[in-house]
């Protein structure tokens, strides 16, 4: 689906190294993170990471980033837990 939005091939395969690719620049940076801190057991959002992202977001845009990962964070528990197969929208053509 990314790819069909313009994020190109290469970004969307480097998604792993975001931390480290010269594909994503600081604001993606800083959004992926703060996915992967609300996602990952165990990590928390420091305070670091959220005066980062108030550089980039407006207070809006951060509770809808945070909306949005939490979602997609509920969705993914809920079709685990009831065995709802993938529907494979991330494999590229």
């Amino acid at each position: 689906m990314s790819s069909r939005l313009g994020v190109s091939i290469e970004k969307i395969e480097a998604l792993e190294s975001y931390a480290t690719s010269g594909l994503y620049n600081a604001v993606e940076r800083a959004a992926l993170e703060y996915a992967d801190s609300i996602t990952i057991t165990g990590r928390d959002v420091s305070d670091d990471l959220f005066a980062r992202l108030r550089c980039y977001y407006s207070d809006d845009e951060i509770v809808e980033l945070t909306a949005t990962i939490a979602w997609e964070n509920s969705s993914s528990k809920f079709n685990r837990a009831l065995r709802v197969p993938s529907q494979r929208l991330w494999k590229m053509d």
